[in-house]
């Protein structure tokens, strides 16, 4: 099955889901209709690479096509549409995927209907509710996708440890950023947790667990999928600096308002003379930093050597994923298919 093809699936899978819950909703409810408004707006893009390797772990353990895998596989998009909207609470995000974020999106029409009180907690709750709606709604979508129970419990336990890992990933990040510090080994235990199971280890091997895939299969797939999900994200976190609003949907520089400590200001600081050190401590997580601002810390990343670091890190991991996936006992389909998606992951334009 093609990429895209996968990515269509996934996209009818969801939106069939959502449609059948959204009756059950609005019969509570039409005050409810803002949340299902948001989360279409929210489901409406995204890459689908967590369904895509999970759909791929399937295939590369023996699984055959068909719409149950897909459906199971689309679940993650709910589970990821979850943390999406609680991460930018948790960052004050004004946009996600180039439209306002959902506590935003909340805060506005508080705004709008003139209610009384604080619109911004308004925002924040109405986000965290439809983040936990969603976390329950990717078990539900999980459990009604058509695999036989037996099947379904073979991948149970993955996807539970998965949720686990995410959110103790998210709590390193925030962690993190709280204390204001953080080396290169502790940043890249965030991306570890946060990202980089989530991403793709841990639907690469929900995939292969549905299947039964044998132990060699999980363990060459973990080889594979951890560091691709490290480099994944050390591509995001360049994205973060440098990326292209077009591309990113959201504002040039945004990852050094927010003051994320990822991997890449990390290896800066360790090559930072002592202004560039002060100047980048002083300007980063700085909310108002307008766009000379954002060119400013960009040049200090640059002429430091933290940019040309993180890429070579980026390389070295790829090369890791690509070596392991070279000698993985899968298909030849898997193996194409597997090298095409560590392209997609890894080298998104800035």
């Amino acid at each position: 099955m093609s990429t895209s093809r996968i990515r269509r699936e996934v996209d009818e899978a969801l939106l069939a889901f959502v449609d059948r819950q959204r009756p059950a909703l609005l019969r509570i409810s039409g005050d409810l209709a803002p949340l299902m408004s948001a989360l279409d707006a929210l489901l409406g893009g995204g890459k689908r690479l967590r369904p895509a390797f999970c759909y791929w772990g399937w295939r590369a353990a023996g699984g055959a096509d068909g719409p149950d895998i897909v459906t199971a596989a689309a679940s993650l998009e709910l589970l990821q549409a979850s943390a999406l909207i609680h991460d930018d609470v948790m960052d004050s995000s004004d946009t996600r995927r180039g439209q306002p974020s959902v506590h935003r999106r909340f805060e506005a029409l508080h705004r709008a209907q003139s209610w009384p009180g604080d619109g911004e907690a308004f925002g924040g709750g109405a986000a965290i509710l439809l983040g936990d709606l969603c976390l329950a709604w990717s078990g539900e979508m999980f459990e009604t996708c058509g695999l036989a129970d037996a099947v379904r419990g073979r991948g149970r336990a993955v996807y539970d440890l998965m949720r686990t890992e995410v959110m103790c990933g998210q709590y390193l990040d925030m962690l993190e950023g709280t204390r204001g510090e953080a080396s290169v080994s502790t940043a890249l235990r965030v991306v570890e947790y946060k990202s980089a199971k989530y991403t793709i280890e841990r639907p690469l091997h929900l995939g292969a667990a549905l299947a039964g895939a044998r132990p060699d299969v999980i363990s060459a797939l973990a080889s594979y999928g951890l560091p691709l999900g490290i480099a994944f994200q050390l591509r995001d976190d360049v994205l973060g600096v440098f990326g292209d609003p077009a591309e990113t949907g959201k504002p040039a520089g945004d990852d050094l308002r927010e003051g994320k400590r990822t991997v890449l200001i990390a290896l800066t600081l360790e090559r930072a003379s002592a202004p560039q050190a002060a100047a980048l401590r002083r300007r980063l997580g700085d909310p108002d930093l307008d766009r000379p601002g954002v060119d400013e810390l960009r040049a200090i990343i640059q002429e430091t050597g933290g940019l040309t670091a993180c890429e070579a890190m980026i390389e070295r991991y790829l090369g890791e994923a690509e070596k392991a996936l070279e000698a993985a006992p899968i298909t030849t389909e898997a193996h194409e298919a597997l090298s095409a998606l560590a392209v997609a992951a890894t080298t998104r334009v800035t």
